[in-house]
């Protein structure tokens, strides 16, 4: 029996890059198996026809040679040329494994074997967020969303490998991410956009050879997503509400979400901070899920607030009684249960082709992220202009402010219709 194979060298091109790393790659029957030959190649200077790199060329930052780098191809050849003539002779079809083994062995010898061995989906996974997350300065919350993604994979198939994430892999993980784990169409598309960070960092690092994930792009019908924000009569409410007795709790969370209203602060940065951002006209402060550096201008409301807890000590110098931001959301909705906050609100999503249509009390929806969404709303329908908003809030571009501005737009064209009594 003799086995067909065929092999190719090719570049693995990166957007904005004018070289590549140059890999060798071998196919017989379904199996494919890829290799790092170990340089980097100028793209414009590589022959496609010849597979080779141009003649009395350079390459890279170090300025290697084309004759180094074509003597290494000529060796990657002349190693798989070897083995499979011995598969032949033996009459062995072999495993991808196994032809990954042997391979190695002879180009690099065995310690690199023993390094291939250990790389499995989950190492490659854990170095992907470690080395990611150092580069981009993760937050938690961010580790937290790929850890998340962790999850549902090793729930989707524990055994998974990087070659099983090919177009049918990817489909069949949609399909488990809808069907089983029972997720909408708006939070399956922001699992693949995290999937397929991990996949382009695994292909840059040479450890993935599969491209199917670049053009998988499956229909995920969405809905645009409800800007849950306070009207200005029912942040009044809340701001002037006097709890009962058995509710006094409250009054400080209260306090802490209001402060967000009037300041568009994130929870992040209200719980982080200190008498020191505190002027007497302003707060400045450094954003922790940005790194903006934003100065806040304080109105009689967020002054009122902080002249409240003046002369209450908290740790760290804080400036306000922040908890936990998950027992916040919990006590937020609360909050506006008792204060009566119970606009029906319609929110639609999809789970596959399903259209699913919910109604909720806006209580229900309100969470720390609704104050800095009350802030920038009710800012806008003020008649504030954008440009000021965005020096408050941080944001850089209007891309992000749109549904804001969308809202106020409305609001202003329903307050024109009370010119049309009769």
């Amino acid at each position: 029996m003799t086995n067909k194979w065929y092999h190719i060298f090719l570049l693995d091109k990166e957007a904005d890059k004018t070289d590549a790393k140059l890999r060798f790659r071998v196919r017989w029957g379904s199996n494919i198996v890829a290799f790092n030959v170990g340089f980097r190649v100028d793209v414009s200077k590589w022959s496609t026809e010849t597979q080779r790199c141009k003649n009395n060329s350079t390459h890279g930052k170090k300025k290697v040679m084309a004759s180094v780098i074509n003597r290494e191809i000529n060796r990657y050849e002349e190693a798989a040329e070897e083995i499979w003539a011995i598969y032949d002779r033996d009459n062995i079809t072999p495993t991808k494994e196994q032809f990954k083994n042997d391979f190695l062995k002879l180009v690099r010898g065995k310690e690199d074997i023993n390094k291939q061995e250990e790389d499995t989906f989950w190492e490659i996974y854990n170095k992907f967020t470690r080395e990611m997350g150092m580069q981009n300065s993760w937050s938690e919350a961010t580790y937290k969303k790929f850890n998340t993604l962790k999850n549902h994979l090793q729930a989707y198939n524990d055994e998974i490998s990087l070659d099983k994430l090919d177009e049918n892999g990817l489909s069949m993980f949609v399909a488990y991410l809808r069907d089983e784990a029972g997720l909408r169409n708006s939070t399956i598309a922001k699992q693949l956009g995290f999937l397929k960070w991990f996949l382009r960092w695994a292909t840059t690092k040479g450890y993935n050879i599969k491209q199917d994930f670049v053009s998988f792009s499956p229909k995920l019908k969405t809905s645009e997503k409800k800007v849950i924000f306070l009207e200005w009569d029912e942040l009044m409410k809340i701001y002037n509400f006097e709890f009962p007795k058995n509710k006094a709790y409250l009054e400080r969370v209260r306090d802490v979400f209001c402060f967000c209203c009037f300041t568009s602060l994130r929870y992040s940065d209200v719980y982080n901070l200190k008498w020191s951002n505190v002027s007497d006209d302003n707060i400045t402060i450094t954003t922790i899920k940005t790194a903006d550096s934003l100065t806040i201008e304080l109105n009689d409301y967020s002054k009122s607030i902080i002249d409240k807890y003046k002369n209450i000590h908290y740790p760290d110098n804080k400036v306000l009684p922040v908890i936990t931001n998950q027992k916040m959301n919990e006590y937020i909705k609360e909050l506006g249960f008792v204060c009566g906050i119970d606009t029906p609100i319609n929110i639609t999503y999809y789970k596959g082709n399903q259209r699913i249509d919910e109604v909720h009390p806006k209580y229900e929806l309100l969470g720390t992220h609704s104050g800095r969404r009350t802030f920038i709303c009710n800012a806008l329908m003020l008649g504030i202009s954008p440009e000021i908003v965005m020096k408050w809030t941080g944001h850089s571009d209007y891309k992000s402010m749109k549904p804001y501005i969308d809202i106020a737009d409305s609001a202003k064209k329903e307050a024109m219709k009370l010119f049309n009594k009769k």
